[in-house]
C-alpha cells in the first residue's frame, strides 16, 4: 500500500494528513474554510486516493496560511506515499467538462515543481474562499508533490463550476498518472534513472 502520513505544525497552523494513493476515494476533511474542504473532498474522490485532512488555522488572520499549509501537507504526503515512483504511469491529462465550462489539466510528476494557472476568475470569493487563494494551493501543492502541473480553464462563466472543474481534472490527471504500469511496474519512468 502507498500510504504516507504528514504532521505540520506551525506558528500559524497545525495540520494532520493522511493519504493512500490506492484507496477508493474516501475523505475526511476539514479545514474551517467549507468550499475548500467541498474542493479537497472532490480532489480525494475522483482521483480515488483516500485522504484524512484536518487543519487548524489562523483564519482571523486571514485564509492565505491554511490554504498554503493544508496544500504543502497534502503535496508532502503524496509524495512520501509515492516514494521512489518506481513503475508509475507518470503523465496525466484531462479535460473536465462541468455544465458551461471546460478545463484542461496536464501533469508530469516529474520531481520538478511547475505551475501554470490559467483561471478567469470574476468575483472575489467563492463562496467563502478567497478566489486568489484557488492558484496559490495549486502552486503550493505542485511545489510540495514535485510535479509540473498545468490548468487552463477553456472557457466557462461561473466561477464555481471553474474551481471545481479544475479540481476535478486534476484529480483525474493525478489518478492517471500515479497509477502502476502494468507493462513497466518495475522501473523508474525516466531515462535518468531517478524522479
Amino acid at each position: 500500500m502507498r500510504t504516507a502520513e504528514i504532521h505540520r505544525n506551525t506558528a500559524e497552523t497545525q495540520i494532520d494528513v493522511t493519504v493512500n494513493l490506492d484507496g477508493t476515494g474516501l475523505y475526511s476533511v476539514s479545514t474551517g474554510i467549507g468550499f475548500f474542504d467541498h474542493m479537497i473532498e472532490q480532489l480525494s474522490r475522483h482521483s480515488l486516493i483516500d485522504m484524512d485532512v484536518k487543519t487548524v488555522g489562523d483564519l482571523h488572520v486571514d485564509q492565505h496560511h491554511t490554504t498554503e499549509d493544508t496544500a504543502i501537507a497534502i503535496g508532502e504526503a503524496v509524495a512520501k506515499a509515492l516514494g521512489d515512483k518506481r513503475g508509475i504511469s507518470r503523465y496525466g491529462s484531462v479535460y473536465s467538462p462541468m455544465d458551461e465550462t471546460l478545463t484542461r489539466v496536464a501533469l508530469d510528476i516529474s520531481g520538478r515543481p511547475w505551475l501554470v494557472c490559467k483561471l478567469p476568475f470574476t468575483v472575489q470569493k467563492i463562496g467563502e474562499w478567497d478566489a486568489e487563494m484557488v492558484e496559490h494551493f495549486f502552486h503550493s501543492f505542485a511545489q510540495a508533490a514535485g510535479i509540473t502541473l498545468h490548468i487552463e480553464n477553456l472557457y466557462g462563466g461561473n466561477n464555481h463550476h471553474i474551481v471545481e472543474s479544475a479540481f476535478k481534472g486534476l484529480a483525474r490527471a493525478f489518478r492517471q498518472a500515479v497509477e502502476i504500469d502494468p507493462r513497466k511496474a518495475d522501473a523508474i519512468p525516466s531515462t535518468k534513472g531517478i524522479l
